[in-house]
C-alpha cells in the first residue's frame, strides 16, 4: 500500500491516507455493529408457511423418564435444541424459564433438548443459574433427534401448533418472554 501512495504527490497522499483511515474507521464501526447484532437476541420467530408434522421422538429426561413428543398433541410446544458449551444457548435459557412460568395453566409445553451431553454436565450448568429450569430437559445423547429435525446449528427452536406441526422456527438466541414472541405463541394457543 505504501508503494501505491508513493506514486502520488504529497497532497494526494494526504487525501488518500484520510480516505483509507475513514474507510478503516467505517469498517471497524461496521464490524462492531455486526458483532453487536450477532450477540443481541432477536425478538421474533420466523413463521413456517407450509406446516409439516414434527418428527416424533422418545427421549429421557434428567430422571431418565421417557417423554414422547406425540404425547403433547393438543398443546402448543416449544422444542429447543441446545448445549451448555453454546453461549447463545446459555444466554436464552433464563428467558425460556420466564416464558414457561408466564404460560403456566395454558395448553403449552417446553421441551429443551440437550444435544450430545450428559445429565451431569447439564445439571452443573442449570444448577448455577439464578432460577433453575422447571421445564423438561431431554437428552439427545447421540444427536439422532437433532439430525431428524431441520437443525442447522445451536440454539435452534421450533414452536409446534396443537396438531404437532412446525409453525415457527428460530435459529440463534431469543428473549422468549418478549411481548412479540408471546403474541406469536398466544395466536397459536387461540387457534382452533
Amino acid at each position: 500500500m505504501n508503494q501505491c501512495l508513493k506514486s502520488f504527490n504529497a497532497p494526494a497522499r494526504r487525501l488518500a491516507s484520510r480516505f483509507m483511515l475513514a474507510g478503516l474507521a467505517a469498517l471497524a464501526f461496521s464490524a462492531e455493529a455486526v458483532l453487536a447484532a450477532d450477540t443481541a437476541p432477536a425478538q421474533f420467530l420466523f413463521e413456517v408457511k407450509e406446516r409439516v408434522p414434527a418428527p416424533d421422538f422418545i427421549l429421557g429426561d434428567m430422571n431418565d423418564t421417557k417423554r414422547r413428543l406425540s404425547d403433547f398433541r393438543d398443546k402448543v410446544v416449544l422444542v429447543n435444541f441446545w448445549a451448555t458449551w453454546c453461549p447463545p444457548c446459555r444466554r436464552e435459557m433464563p428467558s425460556i424459564e420466564r416464558l414457561y412460568q408466564a404460560m403456566k395453566g395454558k395448553d403449552f409445553e417446553i421441551l429443551a433438548i440437550n444435544v450430545a451431553e450428559d445429565p451431569d454436565t447439564v445439571s452443573g450448568f442449570t444448577g448455577a443459574l439464578d432460577a433453575a429450569p422447571s421445564f423438561p430437559i431431554l437428552f439427545d445423547t447421540d444427536s439422532s433427534v437433532a439430525k431428524a429435525w431441520p437443525v442447522m446449528g445451536l440454539p435452534t427452536t421450533f414452536i409446534l401448533d396443537k396438531q404437532g406441526r412446525i409453525a415457527y422456527r428460530a435459529m440463534g438466541a431469543r428473549e422468549f418472554d418478549n411481548q412479540s414472541i408471546l403474541a406469536q405463541i398466544q395466536a397459536l394457543l387461540d387457534a382452533q
